[in-house]
Formats: structure tokens, sequence, C-alpha cells
């Protein structure tokens, strides 16, 4: 029969239990690896493997007592971390979806949704389009396994059992401003042109006031704002390098990896 000793449980605890807690944050958290569309079994499965790999690599860990206050604490260190890092790269996804709804909703699009199957909620049109355009750069670009090797530097320049520092994760909240203004930028080009079409009808209309415009110009609104739409897509490969690389560079930043 096999009987563990307590410092046994401990040592087991210390070494794969805590890695598991942050892995496996990560993996419920980020984007593609961490939505709907991966079944849970799958991610436990994933994050199994992943803590195996990185597990006898990791420097030494703290060895406490598996039911005591500390070692929960700790374990609660590393979810916060995983979350906080997977949260991070989700900033990156929302950059584009809310970029999609400016843009729909500009275009008359705004009331054309459908369900999300990543998140579970229904969105517009567009920002459906840039979802999955998204995610097909972001694996194209092999954006999972850059996110796979931080993960494993954080091990080390973010040990299990060090005190976090409340600073490091208020970056997060700064990103918003950052998520805000980089949607902005992405739709601006598209609400401009569509401000200077509906512009263009309100003169028409001024000009001749027994002219239907509403029959006319929301039709010619959505081919104008498909046209927009059309050309804008052939630059969002530059748009979204620049903003992945960024995002990923704060990652780096958060747990001090370089």
């Amino acid at each position: 029969m096999l009987e563990l000793t307590s410092s046994e449980i401990s040592r087991w605890v210390a070494s794969y239990l805590w890695v598991l807690f942050r892995i496996g944050a990560v993996l419920m958290t980020m984007p593609v690896l961490g939505t709907q569309l991966l079944p849970m079994r799958i991610r436990l499965y994933l994050a199994l493997a992943l803590t195996i790999l990185i597990a006898p690599q990791v420097p030494v860990v703290p060895t406490l007592d598996a039911l005591s206050l500390a070692t929960w604490v700790i374990i609660a260190e590393q979810i916060l971390i995983g979350a906080a890092m997977g949260f991070l790269l989700q900033l990156l996804f929302q950059i584009h979806v809310l970029a999609g709804q400016v843009i729909a909703m500009q275009m008359g699009l705004g009331f054309a949704s459908m369900n999300d199957p990543s998140m579970g909620i229904s969105v517009a049109v567009i920002s459906q389009v840039f979802t999955m355009l998204v995610t097909l750069l972001f694996l194209a670009m092999n954006g999972h396994l850059v996110v796979i090797e931080v993960l494993a530097e954080s091990f080390t320049t973010l040990p299990v059992g060090q005190s976090l520092v409340a600073a490091d994760f208020l970056t997060l909240v700064q990103r918003f401003s950052w998520v805000l203004a980089a949607s902005l930028l992405i739709g601006l080009p598209a609400v401009t042109a569509l401000l200077i079409v509906n512009l263009s009808f309100g003169v028409m209309m001024r000009a001749a006031p027994q002219l239907n415009i509403f029959s006319i110009g929301f039709p010619l609104t959505l081919v104008f704002g498909l046209f927009i739409l059309w050309v804008l897509l052939g630059n969002v490969l530059g748009q979204y390098h620049e903003l992945a690389a960024e995002a990923l560079i704060w990652l780096r930043e958060m747990v001090g990896a370089r």
C-alpha cells in the first residue's frame, strides 16, 4: 500500500499544483484557447501537458503544508497572475470588436447582430468579421506560442511564492484607454468617410426636399460602408502587427520577462 507523508505531499503540491494553477488560469482566460470554441476538457488536458513540461524547469519553490493558509494564498496569487495575463491578451481582441461596433453603428448595421461562439454573446456582424480575422492572424503569427513562451519564463522572472506588486497589475486598468484609442484609430477612416456620405445626403435633401432620402440614403450608406470596409481591411495586417507587438511587450513587462 502506498503511503505518503506530509512532507512528500507538500513537495508534490509545490512542484506541480501551483504551476498548474497559473497555467490553467492563462488557458481559461486567454483568447482562442480560452474561448468556448475549445472544450473545457481539451483545455484541461493542455494545461496538464504544459505543467508536466514546465514544472521540472521551475526554480525551487517554497514547501508549505498543503492545508495551511499560506498555501491557499499562493494558489490565489497564481490564479491572479494567470488571469491577468489572459485578460491582457483579451484586450487585443476587444480592440477590433469595439472598432467593428463603431463602424457598424455608423453604416447602419448596428441592428444586424449574430451570436459570437467564442464569447457566447451577440455582437455586430462587422465585429464578428474582425474577430475571425484577428483570430486567424493571431494563430498564423504564432501568437499562442509566444504566450506559452512568456508563461514559461514567468516562473523564473515571477517565481512562485514571490509577493505580488499591486503596481504591476494596475497597468491593466491603464490599458483600457489604450483599447479605446486603438479602436478609434482603426475605425476613424471608415467613420469619417461615412460621415461625409451622410453629410452629402443631408445637402441633397436640403436642395431637393421632395426627394425621399430615407429610401435612397440607407441602401447607399450600406453600399458605401461595405466598400470602405473592403478598403480598410487592406491595411489590417500592419495595424494588427503593431497592436499585437505592443500587447506582447506589455505582457512580458507585466511578468518581468525580457
